[in-house]
């Protein structure tokens, strides 16, 4: 495996490492493993570092939701020029293109459950080429980006033995 992959494998798991503590992982110089992260950056594979937060432990109240969007794609640009559309709103965190019975898979956040169905009703649905969605409030999160948010993580699947 390549250290690009490697450096990017790393980071993705914990982006608080340092250049120096992945080249003594990696068994690298710290100034070759400088310039690959800068390569990533410039490059845009390396887009944003990012930070994981499990707002139920918080103050803060969020709601999130999952809308399936189905649209009609557009001539010569398919489903990117509705897709760029949508993701400009400020309540959007992703849009995911999928294969099914929905076309768009988006992801926003809201104070409350009333100002997403309010985006939905005079933001996006309105929208052309929209020609259906389906919301789904998230009640709770167990994991997300592969960290599991639960307290005490606890095996709780049954031993079998033979």
């Amino acid at each position: 495996m390549n250290t690009e992959i490697k450096v990017l494998e790393l980071l993705e798991q914990n982006p608080k490492l340092s250049a120096e503590e992945i080249a003594i992982m990696l068994n690298e110089k710290k100034e070759e493993i400088e310039r690959v992260i800068k390569k990533l950056e410039d490059e845009k594979v390396i887009v944003k570092y990012h930070t994981i937060v499990n707002w139920e432990k918080t103050e803060k109240e969020v709601v999130e939701a999952i809308i399936e969007v189905k649209v009609t794609p557009q001539r010569g640009v398919g489903y990117d020029a509705i897709a760029k559309r949508i993701y400009k709103f400020p309540e959007v965190k992703a849009v995911y293109l999928l294969s099914g019975n929905y076309d768009l898979h988006v992801i926003v956040e809201g104070k409350t459950m009333k100002d997403i169905a309010h985006f939905v009703g005079s933001k996006l649905a309105p929208l052309e080429y929209v020609l259906s969605t389906a919301t789904h409030f998230i009640m709770k999160k167990y994991k997300d980006a592969g960290v599991i948010l639960e307290d005490g993580e606890k095996d709780d699947r049954e031993v079998i033995t033979p």
